[in-house]
């Protein structure tokens, strides 16, 4: 039996904020003033509806259980010109990287990539008005009053792209899942076969000054991809919010070379820009061929074997010098 992913990166839900509280018509009453004025309070504005960055979080797994998300709504007004309270407003937890997209028009409301940020996805209403504001001096007993506003409501369409400083890209069975357990002692499943990894794994690297920097492992991508064959874009949506892009080559191939720029083509066919990120190439599984000749021109190669540890030291010292040299964007 096929063991099921707990790795979720697309997620549809629903939020609503709160409706405004209404206002009230009323009118003092004290001892001794036979015509007191209006004093109706306005209504509480309607709670809201926010998500907020978590870095503990890696995946959109909660929303396949929980898909509807309420504020409370607003409280009317009270005499004595008192506001109704506000509606408590509702903060949903989700992973860095998460794009939120109003799933009937398509338009992007925003991206989540620090932790603890805010990002307004549906507004309360706002209170209505009690009579107390409609006096005037032409007007002193008014019986007017206002409802509050109905809160907003959208359909939500969560997409997750991992933020990661390093992205491992390679076909099935190149050894990226090897490789990152050697970088960072992830223990991500190995196995001798394609497809091993169907989600992305997520390492981090130490290094010597005690900086940290994320390698991400992303399903390995096949020819066609770009048009959604085999996990398609489930690997390329990953791909874009990486600092780095390290290939991941194995040498055991009929034709090393040719695999490098069959990948390099696939992302351009997905995402150009993608490519202007700096390159480096790391031939994996040396210790299987001999005098394997494969140069590139303008690119780092760092011949390795993640299984025996052989070289892995070298490209550490190739991706901080890369790091070093590049901003880390969140686009």
């Amino acid at each position: 039996m096929a063991r099921k992913s707990s790795f979720v990166d697309i997620a549809k839900i629903r939020v609503r904020a709160g409706k405004g509280g209404d206002g009230i018509i009323h009118f003092r009453r004290e001892k001794y003033v036979p015509r007191g004025g209006p004093d109706g309070g306005d209504g509480g504005p309607g709670g809201s509806v926010f998500l907020v960055g978590e870095r503990s979080l890696k995946t959109l797994l909660d929303f396949k259980y929980k898909k509807v998300f309420e504020a409370e709504n607003g409280k009317n007004g009270g005499p004595s010109r008192k506001t109704g309270r506000k509606g408590r407003d509702v903060f949903i937890k989700v992973p860095l990287g998460t794009v939120v997209k109003d799933e009937i028009t398509g338009e992007v409301l925003g991206e989540v990539v620090h932790h603890g940020q805010k990002l307004l996805v549906a507004r309360g209403g706002r209170g209505g008005k009690g009579n107390a504001r409609f006096a005037t001096p032409t007007l002193r007993a008014p019986r007017i009053r206002e409802q509050g506003e109905e809160g907003e409501e959208r359909f939500l369409l969560l997409e997750l792209k991992l933020i990661a400083d390093v992205g491992l890209v390679g076909y099935p069975n190149a050894g990226k899942t090897t490789l990152l357990k050697a970088l960072s002692g992830s223990s991500g499943r190995i196995a001798p076969y394609p497809f091993t990894t169907l989600t992305p794994n997520l390492g981090m690297v130490k290094d010597p000054d005690d900086t940290v920097f994320a390698v991400v492992d992303i399903p390995g991508i096949i020819d066609g991809a770009h048009r959604g064959k085999g996990l398609g874009l489930q690997f390329l949506r990953h791909i874009e919010r990486t600092r780095l892009l390290l290939f991941v080559i194995d040498a055991t191939s009929d034709d090393p070379v040719k695999d490098y720029h069959a990948l390099v083509e696939e992302i351009r066919l997905y995402k150009p820009e993608i490519l202007e990120k700096p390159q480096i190439v790391a031939l994996n599984k040396i210790d299987l061929v001999d005098n394997l000749d494969f140069k590139l021109n303008d690119t780092d190669v760092y011949r390795i074997s993640a299984l025996k540890g052989i070289g892995i030291e070298e490209l550490k010292g190739g991706i901080r010098k890369w790091l070093k040299k590049v901003e880390s964007p969140r686009n």
